[in-house]
């Protein structure tokens, strides 16, 4: 006859357990295991087998045996973890890509009926067409303000119904309805609820963010930091480039109002005693815009020539 371990070895099997998790790991994905069946819950574990483990417990457990293993090895970053465990929830170990990780467990999904009394993870709408219902069964829909006509000795639903509402716990009227059009609306799974990664614990969405997403939010930031620190006349790295630039504005203007000069100034105050400069790099973009046109033929040019000409006989122009 075998022994079968009592409740106080499994506990310390448990216990064991998870503190060589614990050691082993720095990376842990915090997921909500609602409706999750156990057939469901061993294809997750073979299919993240190799570099994760999949640990389910009681929360009272699970907090017991985190608080005494902080208390044992002085890491107290593991202390993190148990405000997290608040429900249905369960700890994925992993040593790989976080978000791949969690793409792989978001792949394990099973549809479901809607079950009276369920709350609705999202909105029900059922479509219109053919349902293949006999027509005694149009109490059903009746019930519930669902259009419906009979076609060819069938229950049509003439257009989309908004059955039920996200939020909404699923009623029996609907519950009937749904199993006899065999409609399955609601998908169960894993969901990744919170990451921990070294003592570290943030919102999964963190791990949708692209390297060009976080080099947008810095942007963002340093711009933040710029306009204050330019605002406030505090100096920082951000704002310094900005700085040098209005200090160099505000002594130009000095030089340009007084005798004063510079080196970096002196072009400046060269171009405004002689403004047609500023013009000087017309006729260098003008060559660089391409070839000049073709030039005019000599007939046509010959009017134009005449016309100077006359005008030089003439001795005196419009200005004079």
């Amino acid at each position: 006859m075998v022994n079968k371990p009592s409740k106080a070895d499994k506990k310390i099997a448990y216990d064991s357990k998870l503190c060589q998790l614990l050691d082993q790991y720095s990376q842990i994905l915090i997921v909500a295991a609602d409706n999750v069946g156990s057939n469901q819950l061993q294809l997750i574990r073979k299919g993240l087998r190799g570099d994760s483990v999949v640990l389910m417990g009681k929360n009272t457990m699970m907090k017991r045996s985190i608080r005494l293993h902080a208390d044992k090895t002085g890491n107290k970053d593991f202390l993190n973890l148990l405000p997290l465990l608040v429900g249905n929830v369960g700890l994925i170990f992993t040593k790989g890509d976080l978000k791949e990780v969690s793409e792989e467990v978001a792949k394990y999904k099973v549809g479901a009926p809607a079950r009276v009394g369920l709350v609705a993870p999202i909105d029900v709408i059922v479509p219109p067409g053919n349902t293949g219902l006999d027509p005694s069964q149009t109490s059903f829909f009746q019930v519930l303000n669902i259009p419906t006509k009979i076609n060819k000795g069938t229950v049509e639903i003439i257009t989309p119904v908004e059955l039920i509402k996200k939020g909404d716990k699923v009623g029996s009227s609907e519950a009937a309805l749904l199993a006899k059009l065999g409609i399955r609306p609601f998908s169960y799974g894993l969901v990744v609820i919170s990451v921990y990664d070294s003592g570290s614990v943030f919102s999964p969405e963190v791990l949708d963010l692209t390297e060009d997403d976080l080099i947008d939010k810095f942007a963002v930031g340093v711009a933040m930091v710029t306009a204050l620190s330019l605002a406030i006349s505090y100096p920082t790295l951000a704002a310094a480039p900005h700085m040098f630039i209005n200090a160099y504005k505000n002594v130009l203007a000095v030089a340009v109002e007084t005798d004063y000069s510079f080196p970096q100034a002196d072009k400046v105050k060269e171009y405004l005693k002689d403004p047609s400069k500023f013009i000087a790099a017309a006729p260098a973009a003008a060559a660089d815009a391409g070839p000049a046109p073709a030039a005019a033929s000599k007939e046509e040019a010959a009017p134009a020539e005449a016309a100077e000409e006359s005008d030089d006989d003439m001795g005196f122009s419009l200005f004079d």
